[in-house]
């Protein structure tokens, strides 16, 4: 047991509810894939900062995400049938519930810190949502 941090070591919960962490690296993404079995049924629980815009969307068929806002100021933004819908989120605790094959993307109006639950199995990312 040591201690670890969620930005540099993100943590893979395996379908057996197994913690394991994974320190970033360039490949990260594609590594979960090759080395949790296409990550079906895995988890990944990790932290970013932002101070841009992200530059793609994505989207999780595996099934809902949860977003938490631990530090900043953010607009979320949900692509739905009825047209993008934004979420301002600002006070840390907040958090987003993205639900599962819904395309997002996040355009902070600070420097922005959040915590992620993501059922990574399948995700998907673009420059624009088809």
């Amino acid at each position: 047991m040591t201690r670890q941090n969620l930005a540099r070591q993100p943590v893979i919960l395996t379908p057996q509810l197994a913690a394991v962490s994974k320190t970033i690296t360039d490949s990260f993404y594609q590594e979960l894939d090759s080395e949790f079995d296409g990550f079906a049924g895995h988890v990944l629980i990790s932290s970013h900062a932002f101070d841009k815009p992200w530059g793609v969307w994505e989207m999780h068929p595996a099934g809902d995400e949860v977003v938490v806002l631990l530090s900043g100021d953010i607009d979320f933004i949900l692509r739905t049938d009825d047209g993008d819908r934004t979420l301002r989120v600002t006070e840390p605790g907040d958090y987003i519930v993205v639900p599962k094959g819904l395309w997002h993307t996040a355009r902070p109006r600070a420097p922005t810190t959040m915590l992620f639950i993501t059922p990574g199995e399948g995700t998907e990312n673009r420059d624009e949502p088809g």
